[in-house]
């Protein structure tokens, strides 16, 4: 596959100003739409292995229906170890972001308008209650909420549609002005700005905001080149010596590749910067890590404090020498494979799951491409 130009992709972000123009408002934009929606039916009635994962949001959404929503005003979980009272109730009120997604998924696949209305419910609560501070640590947990918003946007009343997507596009607002941010900080370029760009981007395409567009496809370019190298390894990787990092930068760029992909067939995946680096090859560089045909002791040379702490801490996973664990891979290569479905044989291996889907996100490929 060509590269693409640096000029080419200047023609796109000039282009995308008027991309409102020609796309429905209400299409589906990072998740998936009526067409898609009819691929999974069928798929679901005519492969044994898709019933599965979809099963899967069946009972999460069965089971949110007795339950009320639990937004929180602040989410609290950046730079703060386990135990610590803000962490814990942000993680219990993080509850909420998959029951938004199982809810939204299931209405479209099974039309049933008490799924709607529950998630209607746990959107509105969380838009009139949350205030985004920025943190794109912290806000990179609000995926569920776009992706379920996006999958039943067309079924809200005026006013909620109002209150949910002005909760989005401040969400979005703050992350752009967030001063730990700032050119020269280290946080501008390594997994806080790829957590940022996705964020900014899924916004972006939900709302069909072009300026948003605009923002996450140029700042995109510039992540690929000062966070990964062109042997495959990425900044994270070198400043924290675990591949721990590694995924976690790669998991939102991968995200916001599909969504770019998907909408506007410009290929980041294979895109390469000026020194050469690209997700595709990060993504190969960690391949062998999730097959089981390399190891890596994590940790062990991180310049990093907060690593230190949370080993102090007993937090399972940061002590230094332990072993990366393959599975933590898994949702990395799944979204790779949207790109690349021969890392499917990798993911089976490693999972020793021979299923056609062996994850939701692998039934998502396949009804999405």
């Amino acid at each position: 596959m060509k590269n693409l130009s640096s000029r080419r992709l200047e023609i796109i972000a000039f282009a995308l100003t008027f991309i409102g123009l020609s796309v429905a408002v209400n299409a589906q934009a990072i998740s998936l739409n009526d067409g898609e929606i009819s691929k999974l039916q069928k798929l679901v009635k005519k492969d044994t292995s898709a019933p599965k994962q979809l099963a899967r949001f069946s009972n999460a959404a069965d089971a949110a229906l007795q339950d009320a929503p639990n937004p929180i005003e602040t989410i609290t979980t950046e730079g703060r170890l386990a135990g610590d009272p803000l962490k814990t109730a942000t993680a219990e009120a993080l509850r909420d972001m998959p029951k938004i997604y199982a809810l939204a998924i299931v209405y479209r696949v099974k039309k049933d308008e008490k799924y709607l209305k529950k998630a209607t419910e746990f959107l509105t609560a969380w838009a009139k209650k949350n205030r985004p501070t920025g943190d794109p640590i912290d806000e990179t947990t609000l995926d569920n909420a776009f992706e379920g918003y996006d999958l039943i946007k067309d079924k809200f009343s005026a006013e909620n549609k109002t209150l949910i997507e002005n909760w989005f596009r401040a969400v979005a607002k703050a992350e752009i002005n967030f001063a730990r941010m700032k050119k020269g900080k280290i946080t501008s370029m390594n997994n806080w700005n790829s957590h940022r760009l996705k964020i900014v981007g899924e916004i972006a395409w939900v709302l069909n905001d072009a300026e948003l567009k605009r923002y996450a496809l140029e700042n995109l370019k510039t992540q690929i080149n000062v966070n990964l190298n062109a042997d495959g390894t990425s900044f994270d990787f070198l400043e924290r010596d675990a591949l721990h990092y590694h995924v976690y930068d790669l998991e939102p760029l991968l995200k916001l590749a599909i969504v770019i992909k998907r909408n506007t067939k410009t290929d980041f995946y294979q895109y390469e910067s000026g020194k050469k680096s690209s997700i595709a090859k990060s993504v190969e560089f960690l391949k062998p890590y999730v097959s089981g045909e390399k190891t890596h002791a994590e940790f062990v040379n991180t310049k990093v404090a907060f690593d230190k702490a949370r080993a102090k801490n007993g937090e399972k996973g940061y002590t230094g020498g332990t072993l990366f664990n393959p599975s933590k891979g898994i949702k990395t290569l799944s979204l790779a494979a949207w790109f690349n479905p021969q890392l499917l044989e990798t993911i089976r291996k490693s999972e020793k799951n021979n299923e056609k889907f062996p994850n939701w996100q692998t039934v998502f490929n396949e009804v999405m491409n």
